[in-house]
C-alpha cells in the first residue's frame, strides 16, 4: 500500500426533502449566490422553484444562469465568471449532475482569477483560490458532488480537460434519491457506467497489498450491479436509486483509491471522443472500457481473473485464469448492453477516421502515454480504439 492522506470535508445531507435545506446551508457562506443549472427539466418539475423559494426564505439574494449542457462548455463558464462579477456573488449553488457540478467549480475558479479560466485546465497555472461551491444532485454519475474535479470542453479546440485542487470540492452537498425519479432510462443507464467506470479506473492498479480497498471497490460495483435492474424496471424504486446515488459518490469521492494508484486510461480516451463528437461520457466509456480490459488484461491475469470472480460472481478456474479473466469482460459487456448501452463506437455514430487525432490529444500531443496500469503510446490507444469500433 502506497502513503496516502485521505480528507473529503464535503457535507453530505441525504435523504427525501432535503433539497429544501438549500438555503441553510448556503446561508453561513454567502447572502449573494449564483443558481446554475442545466436545461428545462430543473423547471419543468418545480425544483428550481423550490430551490429559490428555500434560499429567498433565508434571506440570500441570487441570480440565476442555466444552459448547461452535457460535457459542459468553457463559453458558459466565462459567462458565469462575468456574472458573478458583475453581480457581486460569491457563492455558487450548482443544481444538477456532474455537468453542472464542474461548470460551477470552474466559474468558482474563475471569478477571483485575473487570466482566462482555461489556463488551469491546459496546465499553465493552478488555481489559488476559489469561490465556495455547493451542491443539489439530480444525476447520480461523475461524482462531482463531492469530488475535487472539473471537466470542461474547449470547442472551439475541441478539447475535453479538467483541473483538480481542493478548492473546488463542494462545501456540501444535498443528495434526494427522488429527484433522480424523472431521468430516462438512457440517461441512468449512462450514470451507472460512469460510476462503475470511477470504480474500476481505481481497482485495475500495480499496487501491491490493497486488499481493503480491493473489497470496497467490489463492494461498490456489486452494489451498483444488483441495483441497476431495479432502477431501470421501476424508475420510482426509492431503494434501489439511494444505493446507485451514495455509490456514485463513494466511487469518486478518492476513498476507493486509498493508498493506491489509478490508471485513468479509459477515462482520457472517453474524454477526447466527448470532444471530437460530444459523446455521451458514460456510453463511451461503456464500449472503451471493455476495449481496454482485452487490451490490457495479460498485464495482471490474477487481478483480472479475481475481478471477474468476485465481482462478476465467475467461476475461477485455477487450470486457466484467462478463461476465468475473459468470462468477467464478457459478462460485463452484457450487463451494459442490458441496461441499453451501446457495444460498439458504431453503435455511438462514432467513425474510425479520427483515431490518430484522438490517440495524439490523449498521449500529451503522441509525445507521452496514457494510463498508470499500462502506459499506452498512441499505438496502443489506436489499437483500442479499433477493438472498440
Amino acid at each position: 500500500m502506497d502513503n496516502f492522506v485521505f480528507s473529503n470535508p464535503t457535507k453530505i445531507v441525504f435523504g427525501t426533502g432535503v433539497e429544501m435545506q438549500a438555503g441553510t446551508e448556503v446561508k453561513p457562506f454567502s447572502d449573494r449566490v449564483l443558481l446554475h443549472f442545466g436545461g428545462g427539466s430543473a423547471v419543468r418539475s418545480g425544483l428550481l422553484s423550490r430551490i429559490r423559494e428555500s434560499l429567498v426564505a433565508t434571506g440570500i439574494h441570487c441570480v440565476e444562469l442555466g444552459g448547461v449542457e452535457p460535457n459542459p462548455r468553457l463559453s458558459l463558464v466565462r459567462e458565469g465568471i462575468a456574472l458573478c462579477r458583475r453581480e457581486k456573488l460569491s457563492f455558487i449553488l450548482a443544481l444538477g449532475g456532474g455537468s453542472v457540478i464542474d461548470s460551477a467549480k470552474a466559474i468558482a475558479v474563475g471569478v477571483p482569477y485575473a487570466g482566462d479560466v482555461w489556463d488551469f485546465f491546459d496546465y499553465s497555472t493552478q488555481p489559488a483560490t476559489a469561490l465556495p461551491v455547493g451542491a443539489v444532485l439530480t444525476i447520480p454519475a461523475a461524482g462531482s458532488e463531492s469530488s475535487s474535479r472539473s471537466v470542461i470542453s474547449n470547442t472551439e479546440m475541441q478539447l475535453k480537460r479538467s483541473v483538480t485542487t481542493d478548492l473546488i470540492r463542494p462545501r456540501f452537498a444535498l443528495m434526494n434519491p427522488e429527484l433522480t425519479y424523472t431521468l430516462p432510462p438512457f440517461q441512468s443507464a449512462c450514470g451507472i457506467a460512469d460510476i462503475m467506470s470511477h470504480v474500476m479506473e481505481r481497482y485495475f492498479t500495480n499496487t501491491r497489498d490493497v486488499e481493503l480497498t480491493d473489497r470496497l471497490c467490489e463492494a461498490a460495483l456489486r452494489t451498483v450491479i444488483v441495483s441497476a435492474p431495479s432502477v431501470m424496471c421501476d424508475p420510482c424504486c426509492y431503494a434501489a436509486r439511494a444505493e446507485i446515488m451514495w455509490t456514485g459518490s463513494i466511487a469518486h469521492n478518492d476513498l476507493l483509491n486509498t493508498g493506491r494508484e489509478g490508471d485513468w486510461a479509459s477515462h482520457a480516451i472517453g474524454h477526447e471522443l466527448s470532444a471530437f463528437y460530444d459523446a455521451i461520457h458514460g456510453a463511451g466509456l461503456a464500449v472503451i472500457f471493455p476495449a481496454w480490459m482485452k487490451f490490457v488484461y495479460r498485464h495482471d491475469l490474477a487481478r483480472f481473473a479475481q475481478f471477474a470472480n468476485r465481482v462478476w460472481e465467475v467461476e475461477m478456474d485455477h487450470f486457466n485464469p484467462e478463461k476465468t479473466a475473459l468470462e468477467g469482460i464478457r459478462r460485463m459487456e452484457l450487463f451494459f448492453h442490458s441496461l441499453g448501452l451501446p457495444a460498439t463506437l458504431s453503435d455511438m455514430g462514432i467513425p474510425d477516421d479520427r483515431f490518430a487525432e484522438i490517440a495524439t490529444k490523449c498521449t500529451v500531443r503522441g509525445k507521452g502515454t496514457t494510463g498508470k496500469f499500462v502506459k499506452l503510446d498512441p499505438k496502443a490507444v489506436i489499437a483500442i480504439l479499433t477493438l472498440a469500433k
